[in-house]
């Protein structure tokens, strides 16, 4: 295993260890295997809500959510797509029958989603155990089909909640977006869904600039003008509906999928859970990055010159120039 390196900032603005959800999505795994080795690794109870549905309760890092992650199966409307083709269903009859049925055969192309409980981000390596023990028992992840756009999502505490922190790892962000992107190797089947696309050109380079100094009010709004979703790479609309509900409601975003939290939410990475040289320090170590350039204002305000110096269709083509230079800046 990798050594998980360490934050600029470790702590959050309580003073306490700041804290990293993650979520995997992955594939030819039971639910009921993963709570189980959920239990055996960390103790606690296995609960079934539904075929579709798991949680495993009580564990030394709190409560784990396991689901099949469609919610055309949790609500049930598959009910009546089934009826609307002419299938007469019983609902009342057996319900978990034909839920178990379903269950089957959808983990095939829907991802089961393992939601892991808020943990001081230095007990990553034991959440990395958890994968270590799916991989065991055979988990699929992203490279092992085409249908597995599957990805890796860390939900990581921000050290400080004042809009020029914020705009620091944003503007890092964009910078090292392609190299990250190359570093990851990020799989095609991810990158042609909706679900991480790359923020439009005109918003890293309103960001960069250097005369961009926006109170946070300013921030949220310039990036939710931007980026009216929360389909991006990394999603700031759960932060922003913390800080400013207010904003956020009044903006065309998808508000029944957003949960307000203090957290950054990184979407990019796959979930690479069945390949032996992947664990959960490679998509940590890739943020970190970002964190350690954010934290240096110097080394970020020459990077952005050069950025915004670029020609905009060399960037725009995601050609491996940039990414080598983002490379130099990050061995200096």
């Amino acid at each position: 295993m990798t050594e998980f390196r360490h934050l600029p900032h470790s702590q959050n603005p309580d003073g306490e260890l700041r804290r990293v959800g993650i979520e995997m999505e992955m594939a030819e795994i039971s639910l009921d295997v993963i709570a189980d080795s959920i239990v055996d690794l960390f103790g606690g109870v296995h609960q079934q809500d539904s075929p579709f549905e798991h949680h495993v309760t009580g564990t030394r890092f709190g409560d784990f959510g396991l689901e099949l992650d469609s919610d055309l199966l949790k609500r049930r409307e598959y009910l009546d797509y089934l009826e609307n083709m002419g299938i007469e269903i019983d609902r009342d009859a057996e319900p978990h029958a034909l839920e178990n049925a379903l269950s089957q055969v959808a983990g095939l192309v829907v991802p089961h989603e393992v939601v892991a409980p808020p943990i001081p981000h230095d007990a990553l390596p034991e959440l990395d155990r958890l994968r270590q023990r799916l991989q065991q028992e055979g988990a699929k992840g992203t490279h092992s089909s085409l249908f597995y756009a599957f990805g890796l999502q860390i939900n990581l505490e921000l050290a400080r909640l004042d809009a020029d922190h914020i705009l620091h790892h944003l503007q890092a962000f964009m910078l090292l977006y392609d190299w990250l992107l190359s570093h990851s190797q990020a799989d095609l089947s991810r990158r042609l869904t909706p679900f991480v696309d790359p923020f439009p050109e005109d918003y890293p380079r309103l960001i960069l600039a250097s005369g961009y100094h926006p109170d946070l009010s300013g921030l949220i709004d310039d990036y939710l003008a931007h980026n009216p979703t929360r389909n991006r790479p990394l999603d700031m609309l759960p932060l922003f509906a913390h800080l400013s509900p207010e904003q956020v409601d009044a903006a065309p975003v998808e508000h029944h999928l957003i949960r307000p939290r203090p957290t950054f939410h990184y979407r990019l990475p796959d979930c690479r859970i069945d390949e032996p040289d992947w664990d959960l320090s490679v998509p940590w170590n890739a943020w970190v990055e970002v964190e350690r350039l954010a934290a240096d204002p110097q080394r970020l305000g020459a990077m952005a010159r050069e950025y915004l110096a670029a020609e905009p269709e060399t960037l725009a083509s995601k050609g491996q120039r940039w990414v080598e230079k983002v490379t130099d800046w990050l061995r200096s």
